[in-house]
């Protein structure tokens, strides 16, 4: 008759059955390995937390807190520009010795579409305002970089106009009088009160005026 496994022999004796060693194995490979990971762990937090206090004691904001400096190195999403494109201008000049004209092609640049909406609902008004500029221009005063620039700030200010909004024009900048005396404290007053006037003045919501064609004739 064949000999019965000890383990078997002991369940049927009521006993316990023994441990086995491929179980016993498993059990120890397990827990060495969780040893291992702990303790790795624990040097991974140990290096961070002692370059942590380094950055800290060198000043070095963005080293100590990585996670800010990349928000803060992480660009800022600038929303699309709202362009409006206007019919074009052609318009006589102020020329007093020859007839001259311009055509002008004008894109105002807005804040919102909101508001490019409410210059729709005003744009008999807000071209009347362009024309009325244009017309008091020469072509001198148009064919140089700096009269279509200082064109673009004029065209700013009284194309928001016809919406309430007032935007006070910028003042000269003071120096010495025109017949070469200083300038005493009671002439540089005004320029103080509307340096003032100009903090306090509303936001215009034309960001740029761009040009979308320049031709003088």
């Amino acid at each position: 008759m064949p000999a019965v496994p000890a383990d078997i022999a002991a369940a049927e004796k009521g006993g316990a059955v023994p441990f086995q060693r491929g179980k016993k194995l498993l059990v120890i490979v397990a827990a060495a390995l969780a040893l291992v990971l702990a303790a790795g762990g624990g040097v991974w937090v140990l290096k961070k937390q002692a370059a942590h206090a380094a950055a800290l004691a060198a000043g070095d904001d963005e080293a100590a807190d990585p996670e800010a400096a990349q928000a803060a190195a992480k660009p800022e999403g600038k929303g699309i520009p709202v362009y409006l494109p206007l019919d074009p201008f052609i318009v006589n000049l102020a020329d007093k010795d020859v007839d001259r004209y311009a055509q002008i092609g004008i894109t105002l640049e807005l804040e919102s579409p909101v508001f490019a909406d409410r210059v729709k609902a005003y744009m008999p008004a807000v071209r009347n305002a362009i024309l009325l500029i244009l017309a008091q221009k020469s072509s001198k005063d148009l064919l140089g970089r700096s009269g279509k620039e200082e064109l673009a700030e004029e065209i700013m200010r009284e194309s928001v106009r016809p919406m309430g909004i007032e935007i006070l024009a910028p003042e000269p900048v003071g120096g010495t009088a025109t017949n070469g005396a200083e300038k005493t404290p009671q002439d540089e007053a005004p320029i103080r009160t509307s340096r003032k006037a100009r903090k306090a003045a509303a936001r215009n919501p034309v960001q740029h005026v761009h040009f979308s064609s320049f031709i003088i004739q």
